[in-house]
């Protein structure tokens, strides 16, 4: 279920943007997803400050994450992503 004020308060992070962004074409090993230490890497961010964005956006449902071995692999939420975007479309 899509909780659109909790998807406007991940969104309001220019950060956590960008970071859907990346993960629009992940370049990596792992499909659809990139692992979080690789999320942290590109920011230049602390692993803290992104595991924070990133549970935020979970919180969201913006993000799901999945484990592969010893890697947290997120990826994007287009099933809630697109109902959020049709929802933002017919109201506005």
């Amino acid at each position: 279920m899509m909780n659109a004020d909790l998807i406007h308060k991940a969104l309001a992070s220019p950060v956590r943007r960008e970071i859907l962004t990346w993960l629009k074409e992940p370049e990596g090993a792992f499909g659809s997803g990139l692992p979080i230490n690789a999320i942290q890497a590109r920011s230049g961010l602390s692993q803290s400050t992104i595991s924070a964005h990133v549970a935020a956006m979970i919180e969201a449902g913006l993000l799901v994450a999945r484990h592969v071995g010893q890697f947290i692999i997120v990826s994007r939420n287009e099933e809630v992503i697109g109902a959020f975007i049709a929802e933002l479309r017919s109201g506005l």
